[in-house]
């Protein structure tokens, strides 16, 4: 028997150019990774997302097992996810038919995992009608979001309309679902004391990450992999480690035509909740001039990225607009040379769940200055791959980044522990426990059918 998934992310294709609008971002990485890995494993994956783009096929095969298929709801045109709702019901019915009249899904899904509260709410029905288990992962809730003043850019306003339905239907989810993905303890103690939902209802499984792509330069992985490996010494480790960061280096300032300063990295969507103000009154305070790469958004959008625009504005005000670039959203086969030339990746982000972009910065063994907030706490070890603020300001991180950029020794053994901390994350160790969950959901849902027949 072929084991079959239904994978739902409707608000976002996990296809979508990372990084220049602000649906695009690390869950469309985690959906790609796990899919792929699922996949080498021998299963079969149906992505479904809405269609956006009226030259779309429905049907997409993007690897050997796994299908990206695109259901007409709504208006054929990209839509943000505050708009979506409307659409769910059609979404649902559109791929039931699907399931029915393909060839290949007609066998049935013998599990739903779904992306973000939209998705779920679609497949709620579809759980019920197939008998099968439901698995969901939130990446964000927005109850969470209002409580900790992230629900919007001007904290002070009340929730709308579309924030009130998203509220009661993550609820809604919450208590029906098999079982919830969580990527830290941390993110899992807020659903349980959110929701009264018991611990077993929940399973914390990190996010995954390319350890074949994301590495030090074109150093093999295994060296990192093991700290009693024998095959160099400590000084070779850091003497390949800076040729690495040397030579890519070399490759963005030629490309980018950087000056000679330190060079700090923001990764990730142009979003409020991301803090990117915060980060240019940081550079704006240090000590130590260094310039900025701020990777992210669309500058070569018709009229231009207003975010952008806004954002090299208030850097011209810091008096730092000759020392901050936006070269825009970056393929995500090149963004381990940005990784490897930085002298640091910063986050400063006012919440992540996880934190996708640290974990490849320092498999790339950068090191990561962020703010402890969510998941990054999970992420970063304060003084052993990279430091941690004691709170989210101005004066905090520009202190933190002088330290790092005038401490040579401190930087390189921050470079130098950066990689091994992160192997944990490799996609085979995080691919192998959820085919456990999977395993664990499915034949308990086999017994209960078994009993049922008496």
């Amino acid at each position: 028997m072929c084991f079959r998934v239904a994978m739902i992310s409707l608000h976002t294709s996990p296809l979508a150019p990372l990084g220049r609008t602000r649906d695009a971002g690390g869950m469309n990485v985690y959906i790609r990774g796990l899919a792929r890995e699922l996949g080498r494993d021998g299963m079969y994956v149906d992505i479904f997302t809405r269609r956006s783009q009226p030259e779309t096929p429905t049907v997409e095969r993007i690897g050997e097992r796994i299908r990206l298929i695109h259901l007409t709801a709504g208006p054929v045109a990209p839509l943000p996810p505050g708009e979506l709702f409307p659409y769910v019901g059609e979404f649902t019915r559109r791929l039931a038919r699907f399931a029915q009249d393909d060839e290949e899904a007609r066998h049935g899904y013998d599990l739903l995992h779904t992306h973000y509260w939209l998705s779920a709410a679609a497949a709620l029905p579809l759980a019920n009608a197939w008998d099968i288990p439901h698995v969901t992962m939130f990446h964000t809730v927005e109850r969470l979001k209002a409580q900790q003043g992230l629900a919007s850019a001007t904290p002070d306003l009340p929730l709308t309309p579309a924030q009130l339905i998203r509220i009661e239907h993550e609820g809604r989810i919450a208590n029906s679902v098999d079982r919830i993905i969580v990527s830290t303890d941390h993110e899992g103690e807020q659903l349980r004391k959110l929701y009264g939902l018991s611990a077993c209802h929940m399973r914390v499984i990190p996010c995954g990450v390319d350890l074949s792509a994301f590495t030090p330069g074109g150093l093999c992985s295994q060296p990192f992999a093991t700290r009693d490996d024998r095959s160099f010494s400590a000084g070779d480790l850091l003497t390949r480690l800076e040729n690495a960061h040397h030579e890519a280096r070399a490759t963005l300032d030629a490309r980018l035509r950087l000056s000679g300063l330190p060079l700090l990295l923001f990764v990730g969507r142009l979003d409020p909740i991301k803090g990117i103000d915060l980060l240019l009154e940081s550079v704006a305070s240090m000590n130590i001039p260094a310039q900025l790469l701020v990777v992210g958004g669309d500058p070569q959008r018709p009229g231009g990225d207003p975010e952008i625009e806004r954002l090299r504005e208030w850097a011209g005000k810091l008096g730092i607009g000759d020392r901050v670039y936006f070269p825009g959203a970056i393929p995500q086969a090149e963004l381990p040379t940005y990784y490897r030339a930085a002298d640091a990746l910063v986050v400063t982000s006012r919440y992540e769940s996880f934190g996708l972009v640290a974990v490849e910065a320092l498999a790339c063994g950068t090191p990561v200055v962020a703010a402890p907030v969510g998941g990054l706490t999970s992420v970063v070890r304060d003084g052993e791959n990279g430091l941690l603020t004691r709170w989210r300001s101005p004066a905090a991180f520009a202190e933190r980044l002088d330290e790092l950029l005038t401490d040579d020794a401190l930087r390189l053994r921050l470079r130098a522990q950066a990689r091994p901390s992160v192997e944990r994350f490799d996609w085979r160790r995080i691919g192998d426990r959820v085919r456990a969950l999977y395993a664990e959901l499915t034949t308990a849902r086999r017994h209960i059918a078994a009993c049922s027949c008496f």
